[in-house]
């Protein structure tokens, strides 16, 4: 037999795998490797999913829905550095997608890209880790997070990376933190300022922009403005607007300029180190429109502090603006109208502009079509006039004036209020003024006083108060429906408004028709609800009801029951009795269209004559009551015949309603006639009350006995006239049967015409008296007393005498 083999030597050796080339057909097997444990795999995966995500949105949703964006935040932090990377960059394009952005947000990945920016890890990480941070800090949340990881400092190292793309994106990050104010500060501390400075100088025009635009923000802080300068910034950003080949950054850089320029001590130091000039220098030199107007924007800001506009006006910016103002672009008009108006705070500058020729140059532009370039020009104007009456002049010599009363009809409210202060500034000069009005500005503002806006509402109401000086222009607020208007503004709440619609009140109520007009439209009512009210009113309430009052007596003496010697009693004034506070007086032509009823008589003066007065009945002292009825009545048809035969002989012609004219008072002109033959000629003013007094009492029924008083009848009387008139209102000069109430009227009216000095004053119980101030002492001999004495005139019970006020008699004359 043969020897078999020795099988024992012949052991296998360990099992391997051979590699197995592998090809994924789906994404979702892609998806699937991501969680392999081999880092070949995994390294290859990363990069598919890299090159996948790149072809656009659709894909990186897609992923997304895979389940891909777990792993991938788990996988930048692998030990492998192929692997770390290749995550990185397939996280980082995904990043980019808002949909992905907000899924990322919730498996907290950025303390694990903050870790890998440290200065060991490969360039291409720190491309990718910052472009997610890049996307992750537009988001809120996500910038906190960044924050407190404390990702600034390494973001701020990474300026200075030899890679461009990493620079830019650390940029970008920083510049979406500094949005927040810990971040901007953050910045600074961390020496952030230098580094971005530098980026100022890079190739690549993307990154420039980010650094200026990162400045921008930045240096809002002071202390970040200080650094700046330290750092020669203030020069960087001049050679930037010096170099033509940067015009791309002039706007942005501008914005850092006005930062560095805000407070006074940061322009100084710019000023000395011929920043300021190179500036002014670079506004006039041709450019770009934008990025001329941007420059012009910067000075205005500059010029928001009066130290500013000091030393702005030292280097003659007048002359920079002025020529601005020529410049054929909207922009830069408009840019200059607005830094004009800032620099207009300046009281030197203001007549800097007026010698420069200024002022017709931004009248010019009111007659542009650009609404924005008006807007401005209005709102310079309305600064350069502002206390200035040479500048008013000048806008008046360049008619200014003509355009600015077309601009109150315009729809901007800015362009409305400006135009509107403007004219206001100029009318305080007679001769502008008559010729703003000639131009139409009251009915022009009527409209304006309807507004809703603020502004317009008090330029508005100021312009028409420093108009209405003039009696044309009242008279025609009056026929343009703007008194209306201007009580309805009694209404609001804003004070500024309320003050100016009461001195327009108080001026226009120097006219009688127009006050009547808004006692018509309640302005009393509300001044009266104003006035009692102790948080509400003012001085400027109490004016304007006072000159109400003042203009419309009937009204005044009803609602405070006293007319002063100034007072003077003209035809129409009417009394209607004590009229409850708040209650509208009805106007003498609303009463007498009333129907007849029981209440009180209105009370009319009337001394105007008729065209054809016949007075052919004169009225004796002793005239009986049934006398004075028959004649009273006997004028009452004959009247009545006249106006039938005039409504016959109308008959066929268009009807047309009259106007309302007051009841002729034959026999007040009588009583007035008498007056002035028998007591004018009287040398004492004793002897002349006393006279009058006792004509008075001979037209109202004569001397009444204390205790007789309750036996006139003086309510029948007044009630046969109502009857025999028909009508509630009554001539004072019918009534023959008066007590005090109306012998005081009479004798108040009567002194008003002949020039003697009177009161009236209404008391409780139909009582009223008048009161006269008289010298003691005998005027023909010179032993008059230096101090008059106040007397209570007797109407009633001993009429003339002179009841010396305060006295027992005086009181039982003026109480029940």
């Amino acid at each position: 037999m043969g020897k078999k083999g020795k099988k024992g030597s012949e052991t296998p050796c360990a099992e391997t795998f051979e590699p197995l080339p592998f090809e994924g057909k789906t994404l979702a097997t892609i998806v699937l490797l991501l969680r392999s444990p081999e880092e070949d795999i995994l390294a290859k995966a990363c990069e598919a999913i890299h090159i996948f995500a790149e072809k656009g949105d659709e894909n990186q949703v897609s992923l997304l829905g895979l389940g891909a964006l777990e792993p991938l935040g788990h996988l930048i932090t692998h030990t492998n550095q192929l692997v770390r990377r290749n995550a990185f960059m397939a996280l980082g394009i995904m990043a980019n997608n808002d949909v992905v952005r907000i899924a990322l947000k919730k498996i907290d990945v950025i303390p694990s890209i903050i870790d890998k920016l440290s200065p060991e890890e490969d360039i291409v990480v720190h491309e990718f880790a910052t472009l997610c941070l890049a996307s992750l800090s537009v988001d809120f949340v996500c910038k906190a997070q960044i924050f407190d990881n404390k990702g600034l400092p390494p973001l701020i190292r990474l300026l200075s990376s030899p890679d461009p793309d990493v620079m830019k994106n650390s940029l970008e990050t920083i510049f979406n933190l500094v949005q927040d104010h810990q971040s901007r500060l953050a910045v600074h501390e961390l020496g952030g300022i230098p580094p971005i400075l530098d980026l100022l100088k890079s190739d690549f025009p993307v990154i420039q922009q980010v650094a200026l635009k990162t400045l921008q923000n930045v240096t809002v802080d002071q202390e970040s403005c200080h650094t700046l300068r330290e750092k020669q910034g203030f020069e960087k950003l001049m050679d930037i607007l010096s170099n033509t080949e940067f015009k791309d950054l002039h706007a942005e850089a501008l914005l850092v300029v006005v930062n560095c320029m805000n407070d006074s001590e940061s322009l100084q130091v710019i000023h000395k180190s011929g920043g300021l000039m190179r500036l002014m220098e670079f506004v006039v030199t041709p450019n770009m429109p934008e990025i001329q107007s941007n420059a012009v924007k910067c000075i205005a800001r500059v010029a928001q502090s009066s130290e500013n506009r000091k030393l702005l006006h030292e280097q003659n910016v007048e002359k920079v603006l002025v020529e601005l103002l020529s410049v054929g672009d909207v922009s830069v008009n408009t840019a200059a109208c607005k830094t004009v108006f800032a620099m207009s705070s300046h009281l030197a500058s203001k007549d800097s502009f007026r010698d420069l020729g200024g002022i017709p140059e931004v009248v010019r532009l009111l007659s542009n079509d650009s609404l924005v370039l008006r807007e401005a020009a209005t709102q310079a104007l309305s600064k350069l006039t502002h206390s200035n009456q040479l500048n008013a002049f000048a806008v008046y010599e360049a008619e200014g004036h003509e355009i600015l009363v077309q601009q109150l009809y315009g729809s901007c409210p800015s362009t409305v209020a400006n135009s509107a202060a403007t004219l206001g500034n100029m009318a305080g000069q007679e001769v502008i003024r008559c010729s703003v009005l000639s131009h139409g500005a009251i009915r022009a503002l009527v409209e304006p006083l309807k507004s809703r806006d603020t502004r317009v509402l008090v330029n508005a109401t100021l312009c028409l108060a420093v108009l209405a000086c003039d009696k044309e222009a009242r008279a025609e607020l009056l026929r343009a429906g703007g008194l209306h208007p201007l009580v309805n503004l009694l209404h609001t709440d804003q004070k500024e408004v309320f003050h100016n619609a009461c001195l327009a009140i108080n001026l226009c109520s120097s006219d009688v028709p127009a006050a009547v007009e808004m006692c018509k439209f309640g302005a009393l009512e509300r001044l009266q609800q104003i006035n009692q009210s102790a948080t509400h009113r003012s001085s400027f309430s109490r004016l304007a009801m006072m000159s109400l009052l003042n203009s419309n007596l009937s009204v005044k003496y009803s609602l405070t029951g006293h007319l002063a010697p100034t007072d003077i009693i003209s035809d129409g004034f009417y009394d209607t009795g004590k009229a409850p506070a708040g209650q509208r007086i009805l106007t003498l032509k609303e009463l007498s269209e009333q129907p007849v009823n029981e209440q009180r008589p209105v009370i009319v003066v009337n001394t105007a004559k008729a065209e054809a007065l016949d007075v052919r009945e004169v009225r004796h002292s002793n005239q009986s009551e049934a006398d004075t009825s028959n004649k009273a009545g006997s004028r009452i048809t004959r009247k009545k015949k006249e106006d039938d035969k005039r409504k016959e002989e109308n008959q066929n012609e268009t009807p047309q309603r009259k106007p309302w004219k007051m009841m002729e008072d034959v026999f007040l002109q009588v009583l007035l006639k008498e007056a002035k033959e028998s007591i004018i000629p009287l040398s004492d003013e004793r002897e002349q009350c006393a006279a009058l007094a006792r004509l008075v009492s001979e037209a109202m029924g004569g001397a009444v006995e204390m205790e007789k008083l309750h036996e006139v009848p003086w309510l029948l009387h007044l009630s046969e006239l109502k009857f025999l008139l028909q009508s509630n209102v009554v001539p004072i000069g019918l009534i023959n049967r008066g007590i005090y109430c109306h012998r005081a009227l009479l004798f108040k009216c009567l002194a008003d015409r002949i020039g003697m000095s009177c009161t009236l004053v209404r008391g409780e119980y139909n009582r009223a008296w008048n009161e006269v101030l008289l010298f003691n002492g005998n005027p023909s001999r010179k032993e008059q007393s230096s101090k008059p004495c106040r007397y209570i005139v007797d109407l009633m019970h001993q009429p003339g005498s002179l009841l010396k006020a305060s006295t027992p008699a005086a009181l039982q004359y003026q109480t029940l």
